[in-house]
């Protein structure tokens, strides 16, 4: 399944305390039901606004629909079946008498007070078309067999390489194939919910999975349940329940534990039973394609905190902003960014500066660069006047600003993020603005304000702006000339850098350092192999630009 879910919210970037933008409500009170875990805390840290979040969803989906199909079970704890020849008895009775028995009377589940909401969502359109595609990537199959496969998919290979035939199930073939080819052959949603009851993983959900995908979920319920409960209502009360409530079903498999329920319309699957019943209770499942796009990933401001509604209401966008991918040949390719946006446009239109594209260190993880109308004159009074949606009258002029931003794989990192101001004759009154605690280090660099979290970075953006090391007009052609279209927001993410840097920060991380040795420390050449293997991931490059109400999606990468 996928890894643990991110925490939705955004870091917080920048030491913005000027203007007071907006006041959305806090979140209300509620006490977290016994079953629901505390969030995750702890690496991997979420990546801007869902960038990560879609590189993981996509080599997630790669590790769990292919799974380790030809392997039999590693790792501590995976000693479920082998794939053993169909059919054989003494296969079917070791397995079905490793199990406990399944209970005679569901639980009640205790079912929180407060209503929780879609915070980031996945869409797979064409689930066959996206299982081509990894099972013929060169790249994917490779990994599979690899240190950084094998551990992605870690105890869940023995649940998916059980055959079928030794459950005692009616049909015939793995667990892998029940999963990938009946119950997620139908479109499906992954949301990830926020809130003080988020239970810290996602919920897969099937909004019309057919007859067959019924029939396969009843009888492989009949032989790994090992656990049910009952839910008579919604969190917060939201939702419709049928009269003898939602059951959900706890599976067992080689060890490992899923949870799943299904009524006439869904079929719902999670780790844990709290995201299940709200996958259930979700009332926005209109799953419906646009054209030329196979995967779309969507989030809402509101649920992801703070710092994502003033991201959102500066820039002047409506709900449902979403990144749509497609995928070419055996390649997931970005489409773009579409969405609405809100009553008052505060978006522009033009290509990104070669001075811009020359600051930017070429292996910058993760870049959001927008072409923003602000007023004239910026200063407390009249950003709050133009901000407050009260029809400002005065001047405007587009700004191009940029953020770079590095995530880091530990909490013992300190955040590395800058902000990249196209006017520099701006820089007093942006000192004004973001005059927050936490120091801010200047510099005029490239015919821009760069205010940079760390001396460190902001040393970065001076090396690439003087020639000293790559930056984005080094990168691959496509992508320079991506950047270069004109565009509202551009989005940009180096996969390969990303991942690369997050796996290793995440490793060193659960190592303690040795205050005996002050060198350098080196990683074990398995995890440097899988940094290195990580690092060949492509650019994606993501445009959305203003037409009407609208922002209209553009695709780029190498």
């Amino acid at each position: 399944m996928a890894p643990g879910a991110p925490e939705h919210r955004l870091p917080r970037l920048l030491p913005f305390q000027g203007v007071d933008v907006m006041n959305p409500p806090s979140s209300p009170p509620g006490a977290t039901p016994p079953p629901a875990p505390p969030p995750r805390s702890g690496p991997p840290r979420a990546v801007l606004i869902g960038a990560g979040v879609a590189v993981l969803v996509a080599v997630g989906a790669g590790a769990f629909f292919l799974g380790r199909r030809s392997s039999g079970p590693s790792g501590p704890g995976a000693s479920g079946p082998s794939s053993g020849p169909v059919g054989t008895p003494s296969n079917s009775g070791l397995v079905l008498q490793a199990l406990p028995p399944a209970p005679e009377k569901p639980q009640q589940m205790e079912v929180p007070s407060e209503p929780v909401r879609p915070a980031i969502w996945a869409d797979v359109y064409s689930p066959a078309k996206v299982r081509e595609a990894l099972a013929g990537n060169a790249w994917v199959k490779e990994q599979l067999q690899k240190p950084l496969g094998k551990g992605f998919v870690g105890g869940w290979a023995a649940f998916l390489d059980t055959r079928a035939e030794d459950l005692g199930a009616q049909f015939k073939g793995a667990v892998f194939d029940v999963m990938a080819g009946q119950f997620l052959a139908a479109p499906f949603r992954v949301v990830w919910f926020s809130g003080d009851n988020r239970a810290g993983t996602p919920a897969i959900i099937v909004p019309e999975p057919g007859n067959a995908a019924m029939a396969a979920f009843d009888s492989m319920n009949g032989v790994v349940r090992r656990n049910e409960m009952v839910a008579q209502s919604c969190p917060g009360g939201e939702g419709e329940v049928p009269s003898e409530g939602f059951k959900l079903e706890r599976w067992l498999v080689a060890e490992q534990a899923l949870w799943a329920a299904r009524t006439d319309e869904r079929i719902v699957f999670g780790r844990h039973p709290l995201v299940v019943l709200q996958g259930l209770c979700e009332p926005h499942l209109d799953i419906e394609a646009p054209r030329n796009v196979d995967v779309e990933l969507g989030f809402a401001a509101e649920p992801l905190g703070r710092e994502a509604q003033l991201l959102t209401h500066v820039m002047g966008l409506g709900n449902g902003v979403r990144l749509q991918f497609a995928v070419e040949g055996n390649r997931l390719v970005g489409r773009g960014i579409a969405g609405r946006l809100g009553d008052e446009p505060r978006l522009d239109s033009a290509p990104l500066s070669d001075d811009l594209l020359r600051l930017v260190p070429e292996e910058t993880p993760v870049l959001l660069a927008l072409q923003l109308k602000l007023p004239e004159q910026l200063d407390r009074d009249t950003l709050k006047a133009f901000w407050s949606g009260k029809h400002y009258t005065g001047a405007v002029r587009t700004r191009q600003v940029a953020m770079v931003w590095t995530p880091r794989g530990s909490q013992e990192l300190p955040t590395e993020v800058a902000l990249l101001w196209g006017r520099p004759e701006d820089a007093q009154a942006l000192g004004q603005i973001f005059s927050g605690s936490n120091k801010m280090e200047t510099a005029t660099l490239c015919g821009h304000h760069v205010m940079a979290s760390t001396p460190v970075m902001l040393a970065r953006l001076r090396r690439a702006c003087e020639g000293k090391t790559p930056n984005l007009l080094s990168a691959a052609g496509p992508v320079v000339q991506g950047l270069r279209a004109p565009g509202s927001v551009s989005f940009g993410v180096n996969t390969g850098r990303l991942l690369g840097m997050l796996m290793a920060d995440g490793y060193w991380s659960q190592v303690p350092a040795d205050p005996k040795k002050s060198q350098q420390r080196t990683a074990p050449p398995e995890i440097e192999a899988a940094r290195r293997d990580l690092e060949t991931l492509p650019y994606i490059g993501l445009r959305g630009t203003v037409d009407g109400g609208r922002l209209v999606p553009g695709g780029f990468g190498s």
